[in-house]
Formats: C-alpha cells, structure tokens, sequence
C-alpha cells in the first residue's frame, strides 16, 4: 500500500488571504483523514506565508494519521520538530525567499550539515526523508548521511509525463531501485495528480507515500474534499 500524505499549505493560504479562521485547518486536517487520507503534511515557512509555527503545533493534536513536517533545517525547523514530534521530518533545500520546492539536495556538498540534522531529527525520536532528484548519486549519499527515507521530487516527471510517461518515469523506476538496494523507504512528491499519478504509482510498485496538496486542494473545488481523497486513493491503490 501506498500511503497519500495530503498537504494542506493551501488551506492556510486561503485562511491567510481573509484573516480569521475560516477555512479552519485543523477541521480540514480532521476531514482529510475522516475521508481516507493516511497523512497529513505541512511546510510551515520563516515568513509564515501558509503555515504558521502555531498552525504547525495545533495540528500535533489532530493528526492521528502520520504527520510530516518538511522544511528547511533552520533553527525554527528545529523548533517546530522538537514541539510538535511529528512521524515524519523531510528536509528540503529551499531558503526563506523560495516559493516552492523545486530541486532536490546537493547531498555531496552538503554533507556534514545533512548528516547533522539528520542525527539531531533521530535523537527527537522521527523518521527522516530527505528531498531528492531521481540521481543514483544523490540516493547513494542520502544512505550516507543517515537518512531513513528519500522524497523524489517528481516535477520533472510530472512535466515530461504530457509528452512521454514512458521516458518520464525511467529515471524514477531507476531511483526506486537503488533506494531498495539501499535499504531506503521512498516517497514522492511536486506536481503529482489525477492525471498523472495512476501510471507513477504503477511504475513504482515500492512506493511508500506520496505527498500531494495544490493538485488535491485544486480538484476539491470542482469534487469536494471527501471525493477528491477518495480518488487519490483509488489511483494509488
């Protein structure tokens, strides 16, 4: 089974936009796993854009599914982990000023300050992935550095999927491969969706979760939340 960990950044978004608590997003968290989701994931950023620090707290007592906190391993990264003692802690390489997530590590280069936190996460007792290119090297030094889980940044294939699914998904049945030599949980995530997610998670066969908010929160507006998750699921499992 392959575990749809729902990333609710846009719910926060929305909320932020008017001010208040409307949509309230540990209702919303609630719904998610009420409606099939197995997890809930969240990006809470220095500027607060979405998630706020609080947001981020408040949802540790809603969560009863797997809840995975991604962000770069700043010291209020650090923070966060230390309160809220999510499963899961995915350390991605964008700084405060990026908009999204939209390249994996440079585990090589970064190696000492990965192996680190990646240490620093285990001593609070949760699980880390790290986010990565679908590279062989990059996988190699992610087993390096301690990791227990990689995140395959699947924009590329989401991107080359409208042109040949085939030739997108090579690189990522590859990377699948090496993690499992490895001995390396996977999970994915960027851009996957309705369209394209039935054919990756074909493809994968040792995926463990997948991680999937703007396409999700998209297609709610024209399904509603509780049909949206469900057909998700149906294309996961």
């Amino acid at each position: 089974m392959t575990k749809l960990s729902v990333n609710i950044n846009k719910i926060a978004t929305l909320r932020n936009a008017r001010g208040g608590d409307v949509p309230n997003l540990s209702q919303f968290a609630i719904d998610c796993q009420r409606f099939g989701a197995n997890g809930i994931t969240v990006h809470p950023r220095p500027d607060e854009r979405h998630i706020t620090f609080k947001d981020a707290l408040a949802l540790r007592e809603v969560v009863h599914t797997e809840y995975n906190i991604e962000g770069y391993p700043d010291q209020r990264y650090f923070d966060i982990l230390r309160q809220a003692k999510p499963e899961q802690a995915t350390l991605v390489p964008d700084g405060p000023h990026v908009l999204t997530s939209s390249e994996g590590w440079d585990i090589r280069n970064h190696f000492e300050a990965l192996k680190a936190w990646i240490a620093q996460i285990h001593d609070l007792g949760i699980r880390s992935s790290i986010f990565v290119a679908p590279d062989a090297e990059q996988i190699q030094w992610a087993a390096e550095v301690g990791a227990q889980r990689i995140e395959l940044y699947t924009g590329p294939y989401a991107h080359g999927f409208k042109v040949d699914p085939e030739k997108s998904l090579q690189p990522y049945a590859e990377a699948c491969n090496t993690a499992v030599q490895l001995g390396l949980g996977i999970n994915a995530g960027h851009d996957l969706s309705l369209e394209n997610l039935t054919f990756f998670k074909e493809g994968l066969i040792q995926l463990d979760e997948v991680s999937i908010g703007h396409a999700i929160i998209a297609d709610a507006l024209y399904f509603g939340i509780e049909n949206t998750v469900g057909m998700y699921q149906r294309c996961l499992n």
